[in-house]
């Protein structure tokens, strides 16, 4: 049922990748390190291009270490399609607590990144990157660039969510990359 949720409690935990299959099937990148997390999934929202759907998991499975979703509603690849790069987003009741010195990818996306040194905005968080070795932060810089700056505390040395500000110290020639 698409439709209006109040979302400032909601966050992405992952976004809907691909069709798989034919009974309206979608593989997803869950935005977690620890395993068990896109099974704990039950109730969830799809937002996709100014829609919203509130959507019940029937099943979940994995490929390859791929999850492969199956919402209720969802039967057909064309049911599927329009979903194809939709965040998944969880309420309050299904978020999950984080350890000290650990953030969700919506507690940093906005953050503005500032050089520790001078003070001076590089940019603003945009999303996160992961390619197997440490998250990059996708930030994009004052001049409209996109930079991949490593999520590493050698890096990141400062992190205040509640502020919205990342203070780094980035190896000289990272940013002309």
């Amino acid at each position: 049922m698409d439709g209006e949720f109040e979302k400032s409690d909601w966050i992405p935990v992952g976004r809907l990748r691909r069709v798989r299959g034919r009974r309206g099937e979608l593989t997803a990148e869950i935005y977690s390190s620890r395993s068990g997390r896109a099974e704990a999934l039950t109730q969830v929202v799809l937002e996709a291009h100014g829609r919203q759907r509130d959507s019940t998991i029937e099943e979940l499975w994995f490929h390859n270490g791929t999850p492969v979703f199956k919402f209720a509603g969802i039967d057909t690849i064309s049911d599927a399609e329009p979903w194809e790069g939709a965040d998944i987003l969880v309420g309050p009741e299904q978020r999950q607590s984080l350890e000290e010195g650990e953030y969700s990818h919506a507690d940093l996306i906005g953050c503005a990144l500032l050089d520790e040194a001078t003070g001076n905005l590089l940019g603003t968080v945009a999303g996160l990157e992961e390619f197997g070795g440490p998250s990059l932060l996708k930030v994009t810089a004052e001049s409209g660039r996109d930079l991949l700056i490593p999520f590493a505390r050698s890096i990141c040395r400062q992190i205040d969510v509640a502020a919205k500000v990342i203070r780094v110290v980035l190896p000289e020639g990272l940013t002309e990359l």
